[in-house]
């Protein structure tokens, strides 16, 4: 009869060693999806919430295009469903950013190298950025201190980033796109205040 043979006991060393490589692919995978994320947004401090893209049109801006404005929006509905309906491929809408009323944080929904389908003109879309904000135009209490400051720090940096002039030219609301049928972002919002908190941000 043949004896049975029994299977080597692990030791400490080799159960340290066994654990040290499974975490390694993980920590690999995580680094990757850390570095895929910070380049997958043009704001450092903003969070990738990517649209459908059925609701954008690729590009390579400022190569393909110039960018000549920021257009300054409200959602007209929440955060979260704003991030939503950019999701949807039935909606054929986008913004290259979100802006949340409680607390500014920032969503990038699509690159700035690309097309967003906000303004309602073919050619404005091609050379501005634009960029949403929770709330309704008729609701006031929705424009937060931190929203202000989040987004004027938003607004600085692109501007910068492409030499946009910091003014009421080139920084415009969604109602002076021409063709424009949207009346936002509305009588409450405080153009003094922003565009000076964009100049000292």
């Amino acid at each position: 009869m043949d004896s049975e043979r029994t299977a080597p006991v692990p030791t400490r060393r080799r159960l340290l060693q066994g654990a040290a490589l499974a975490t390694v692919p993980y920590a690999l995978l995580s680094g990757t999806r850390a570095a895929a994320q910070a380049r997958a947004v043009d704001y450092p401090s903003a969070e990738w919430q990517p649209a459908s893209a059925s609701n954008y049109s690729r590009s390579n801006r400022p190569t393909s295009y110039p960018l000549d404005y920021v257009v300054i929006h409200v959602t007209q509905e929440t955060y979260a469903d704003t991030l939503s309906i950019f999701r949807d491929p039935e909606k054929q809408v986008s913004a290259q950013y979100v802006v949340r009323s409680s607390d500014g944080h920032v969503a990038q929904c699509v690159r700035e190298a690309d097309i967003a389908w906000h303004a309602g003109n073919w050619d404005y879309n091609t050379r501005s950025i634009g960029i949403e904000h929770e709330g309704w135009v008729d609701r006031p209490e929705y424009f937060t201190d931190a929203l202000y400051e989040q987004s004027a720090r938003l607004t600085a940096a692109i501007c910068t980033a492409y030499g946009i002039p910091k003014d009421r030219t080139h920084i415009i609301a969604h109602h002076e796109v021409p063709g424009s049928d949207h009346t936002d972002p509305g009588p409450f919002w405080d153009w003094t205040r922003y565009i000076r908190l964009v100049n000292f941000a």
